[in-house]
């Protein structure tokens, strides 16, 4: 064992407390898998990272991501999180126009968008699901068929089924029934437009019940940002119930939702307001001067994915 540079931050946030936390080992040199699973499971946080030597020179810095339950091959929250941990803790990008991640789904292109960070969506697979599987999960999440208006399964490294829901307000309802959900082994993202002029009076709502909720007196982050679509992620299959805030499911909704027409090229995610959270993220997909919507690793009709990060605890850990 040794001391080790340590974070942990809070993402999708501007201000501690109200995102979702991530644990950042800055030098995981020397630990093999059963010791960064050993410790994730002790943080007992959604996500741990370790930073790596890179081994694609392109990659400025690599990263292992895991939950309690085992290690994810990509996550949104921990992309952005340990990028936003190594440039604080001195990193210096090889490249002007992007940080560039390492992970076991390969690299990812991270950029800064003025106080935030954005990192490229991965390619998106997606396919229909069954409708005895959805059946199944509607019934968990007590949900009637009228009230799903589209469902995807969505891979982009880590599995999600997407269900568009008809509200936000039924976003918000929601009271699965998470043992049924991890018996099904799906892990499960909701989403649902907030009335476009009702989202601002909505989401002032949704940020006092937040603060209400956590005993804080200070406004909540994005008190002003009217979200556009309401986001819930339900992963028991892999000893989370419901994640705060989950920027690899956003990244593969918003690239369901764009393509088909469901959401405009850039509007903002609320997620987290039922759990005392108040995250936001920010989706944006771009066209080239022609209009195509072919999409790339950072070219047209890329997806991005954006949010603020803040450093909650700066130390050392002994591992």
């Amino acid at each position: 064992m040794k001391t080790r540079p340590f974070k942990q931050v809070d993402v999708f946030t501007d201000q501690p407390y109200f995102g979702n936390p991530l644990a950042v080992v800055l030098d995981g040199s020397g630990l093999d898998d059963e010791a960064m699973q050993r410790f994730a499971r002790w943080t007992n946080l959604s996500e741990t990272t370790f930073v790596l030597p890179t081994v694609d020179s392109a990659a400025d810095y690599r990263v292992r991501i895991f939950t309690p339950g085992g290690e994810l091959p990509f996550a949104g929250h921990p992309t952005l999180g340990s990028c936003h941990a190594w440039l604080q803790a001195g990193g210096t990008p090889k490249r002007l126009d992007f940080i560039v991640q390492e992970c076991q789904v390969g690299l990812v292109n991270i950029r800064r968008e003025g106080e935030r960070l954005a990192f490229a969506a991965p390619p998106l697979q997606r396919s229909a699901p069954s409708p005895a599987v959805l059946a199944q999960v509607a019934a968990a999440l007590g949900l009637k068929a009228p009230q799903i208006q589209a469902a995807q399964l969505l891979d982009n490294g880590p599995v999600w089924l997407g269900l568009l829901l008809d509200s936000a307000d039924t976003v918000l309802q929601l009271q699965p029934d998470h043992a049924a959900l991890k018996k099904h082994g799906l892990k499960v993202g909701v989403v649902g437009a907030h009335p476009a002029q009702a989202a601002p009076v909505l989401i002032a709502r949704a940020n006092r019940e937040a603060r209400a909720f956590s005993g804080s007196t200070h406004p909540s982050p994005a008190e002003a940002a009217a979200a556009d679509f309401e986001v819930r992620g339900f992963a028991a299959p892999i000893g989370i119930e419901e994640d705060p805030v989950t920027g690899s499911l956003n990244a593969s909704v918003a690239q369901w939702l764009i393509a088909e027409g469901h959401a405009p090229e850039r509007y903002v995610a609320a997620q987290g307001t039922c759990l005392g959270r108040a995250g936001r993220v920010y989706l944006t997909r771009e066209t080239d001067a022609q209009g195509s919507t072919q999409a790339t690793s950072t070219g047209s009709g890329q997806v991005w994915v954006g949010g603020q990060s803040v450093t909650c605890i700066d130390g050392t850990v002994t591992l």
